[in-house]
């Protein structure tokens, strides 16, 4: 089992980020690999978890320990994966995550992607009252910077783009910077609102 890696990043994608150290180019997913753009051939240390499966093994990293804390306690919930749990993790909001389990809030939880309400209540009953070891400071967001979905004006078309592009693994931070730009498209399709949300964000 691997605990973290040291390496220099040379690739950045949607879905994953390749690290090299030694020689060798190692395939790492992550919530959110484009908090490292401006680490772009630097040398980072990632938190590692190794997921094997019985068609695949695979490489996740976390920018701090408490981070895999939190994915490591999401995927001993009955129902998510190593992967949906990454899609949880790339709403860099998680003192708010946090807050909604020891809340109860399953409607909030219900915005993730893949996660419906006998989910969302399953990670509550799992999970509630057993966070205290992981340090809220440490994780980054803060709940006033939740991106708001109700008010787009009515246009359901930028809702469901912006919601998509959180669903891909972006993160509401990057997809609030994005925002005003697709506004500024005006009226147009969920598709056209995706694919320049997606160039946008390759940026």
């Amino acid at each position: 089992m691997y605990e973290y890696i040291k390496g220099i990043i040379t690739h950045i994608y949607p879905s994953y980020l390749v690290i090299e150290t030694n020689g060798i180019g190692y395939h790492v997913l992550m919530a959110n690999p484009f908090r490292y753009t401006d680490y772009h051939n630097q040398e980072v240390q990632l938190y590692l978890y190794q997921n094997v499966s019985q068609d695949d093994i695979n490489l996740f990293g976390f920018k701090t320990h408490e981070e895999k804390g939190l994915f490591l306690k999401l995927i001993n919930v009955s129902g998510i994966g190593p992967k949906s749990a990454l899609a949880i993790l790339a709403n860099e909001n998680h003192r708010g995550l946090i807050q909604a389990i020891e809340q109860e809030d399953v409607k909030f939880l219900q915005k993730f992607p893949g996660v419906g309400k006998k989910t969302a209540s399953q990670i509550v009953l799992d999970l509630k009252g057993k966070l205290s070891e992981l340090s809220i400071d440490q994780f980054t967001g803060q709940l006033s910077e939740e991106l708001s979905f109700e008010e787009d004006n009515g246009n359901l078309s930028l809702q469901e783009a912006t919601e998509a592009l959180i669903a891909l693994g972006y993160s509401k931070r990057d997809v609030v910077r994005v925002k005003k730009s697709l506004e500024a498209m005006g009226q147009t399709t969920t598709d056209a609102y995706i694919r320049e949300g997606l160039k946008l964000l390759m940026k």
